[in-house]
């Protein structure tokens, strides 16, 4: 009885270690972003061009090629799961299977069903979430079906900005802060009421005439082109300025 009293002991005690230090990591992570990020419109980390070396995704579809930089630091594990199963061939052939043009291009299901595809652990991982990252236009981010059932399926928001009225009642309806509002201006548009609920972890740097003639191709009832619009293949590269 005294053995299984102090193993329980022993037991409660890592626990509360381990959490203390998962608590103490996420708290450092917050802090290093502070020192490191900034929401100043001309140092916004997606306002900003990949260092030199960095890793970027080269998207080849059957309508032109998309640059994509990742944010690592900020989202590891949505960075690691798409260029994982782009490495793995896991995207080639697959459709944009939703596009509604004036918001996104979505794809990475291969059952192009919006409700088929895995992440490269073979299982939903956590959001990611940061105040440096939005989804401005151009950004890419996780499609899921609710918090922490991030897989292989992503957006690009492709939306190119609102008249002012149309902001002003964003907004309102969404208690969106005024500075955060003036960002998405400046950076051309995009969704605000998607922060904090779909991680953003990357942004197209070339191609964006590419997304808009993806967007603007005619679809049905739910979204779907009527003719395929193909990703042919992902690369992953280092960037060369």
């Amino acid at each position: 009885m005294k053995k299984l009293f102090f193993r329980l002991l022993i037991f409660v005690a890592v626990a509360a270690a381990l959490c203390s230090l998962c608590s103490c990591s996420r708290s450092d992570i917050e802090k290093e972003e502070e020192e490191v990020y900034s929401l100043e419109f001309e140092n916004l980390l997606q306002n900003t061009a990949p260092e030199k070396g960095d890793k970027i995704a080269v998207m080849e579809t059957s309508m032109g090629t998309v640059k994509i930089r990742f944010f690592p630091k900020i989202a590891p594990k949505a960075v690691e799961n798409f260029i994982t199963l782009s490495e793995n061939g896991y995207y080639n052939g697959i459709t944009f299977h939703r596009v509604m043009d004036g918001f996104m291009i979505q794809g990475g299901d291969p059952t192009a069903t919006g409700r088929g595809g895995e992440s490269c652990w073979g299982k939903e991982f956590e959001d990611e979430f940061s105040k440096y990252l939005f989804n401005f236009r151009g950004a890419l981010s996780m499609a899921n079906a609710g918090a922490n059932t991030n897989g292989s399926q992503f957006f690009i928001n492709q939306n190119n900005g609102y008249p002012d009225a149309t902001w002003d009642l964003i907004e309102d309806r969404y208690g969106i802060d005024k500075d955060v509002v003036e960002l998405y201006k400046k950076m051309g548009g995009g969704a605000p009421w998607l922060d904090g609920h779909h991680t953003v972890f990357g942004q197209v740097i070339e191609g964006m005439d590419v997304v808009d003639a993806i967007a603007a191709v005619d679809v049905d009832e739910a979204s779907k082109p009527f003719e395929d619009v193909m990703i042919i293949s992902i690369t992953i590269e280092e960037y060369n300025g």
